[in-house]
């Protein structure tokens, strides 16, 4: 395995990107960074890559969906992102990405993250943005709107994606955790930092989705019941809640239907084991115990 090193006093490579630019695809490597601050928008295409941070590592940028390109025309979401990866087999561990482009509001869409591994697993990995922190591909067969998949995979063959996140928290506003991987969120801390909506998956029924499991979603000085965990980003979207915990921010509803797309809303699938949503969301304990471990066997 190739091992590099990053970092400001004399490590193999003074930026994250040389060192990433530095492996070849089909090399198993290992790269560490020092503690710092880096200022630098990532992009990794790698078959089997693990990224360690060692002490406090921030990696930011502020790119954003309403920054107008050389062309005139807008950045859109999927260029926005601070860091991408793709591959086979990805671990990121000790890591914070931020995208500093603003509020959503201000900004519109700005990823802190663009997952395209076919098995992800983050460990204690701090996830800072607004709307659209982290995209956990694949991206939906078809856009909406013209020009909207513009970015790394757009013109790509949709594959299915599994991302395991432990540990770490993850910030944002509107449909800040989004895309149409199977994903499970374990002990994470879920921050919400506008009113808005946790996630937006876009996954298909038969799949596990998105799974949260005693995580905790906590905000940033909002009123109450101004975040709706799930809102479905395409017809399907299937996010599920275990033994977690929900300040006063959270909607009891739960889960909204996307704005014009009202009448699919019973395609879609909300399940959380929590008597607060309604029985008509309740899981029991035997069939939620059921979609991590699938999820996890799908993993090895």
């Amino acid at each position: 395995m190739l091992e590099l090193t990053v970092g400001h006093c004399g490590e193999d490579y003074y930026t994250i990107q040389e060192a990433l630019d530095a492996v070849p695809y089909e090399t198993e490597a290992k790269i560490t960074i020092k503690e710092g601050v880096y200022e630098e928008k990532l992009f990794a295409d790698k078959r089997k890559l693990t990224v360690t941070g060692e002490g406090k590592v921030v990696i930011r940028w502020a790119d954003s969906a309403r920054t107008i390109m050389p062309d005139g025309l807008k950045r859109g979401t999927f260029r926005s992102y601070t860091a991408f990866f793709s591959g086979y087999e990805l671990h990121l561990e000790n890591l914070r990405f931020e995208n500093n482009a603003g509020r959503g509001c201000d900004a519109g869409q700005a990823l802190a993250l663009y997952l395209d591994a076919q098995k992800a697993f983050l460990e204690n990995v701090e996830l800072y943005g607004h709307q659209d922190t982290l995209f956990v591909a694949p991206l939906p067969e078809k856009e909406r709107e013209k020009r909207g998949f513009y970015g790394p995979r757009c013109f790509s063959p949709r594959t299915p994606d599994r991302v395991y996140v432990r540990g770490g928290s993850i910030y944002g506003g509107v449909d800040f955790i989004f895309g149409g991987a199977d994903a499970l969120f374990e002990s994470v801390r879920i921050i919400s930092n506008e009113a808005g909506y946790v996630c937006a998956p876009s996954g298909h029924a038969d799949d596990t989705g998105f799974i949260f499991r005693d995580c905790s979603f906590e905000h940033e000085d909002l009123e109450d019941e101004s975040v709706y965990l799930m809102r479905p980003w395409r017809a399907e979207g299937k996010a599920t809640f275990i033994d977690c915990t929900f300040s006063s921010h959270i909607n009891r509803k739960g889960f909204s239907p996307w704005s014009g797309r009202e009448d699919e809303a019973s395609l879609a699938s909300f399940n959380v084991n929590s008597a607060i949503f309604g029985e008509k969301h309740m899981i029991s304990d035997e069939e939620a115990a059921l979609l991590p471990e699938r999820f996890l066997e799908n993993m090895k």
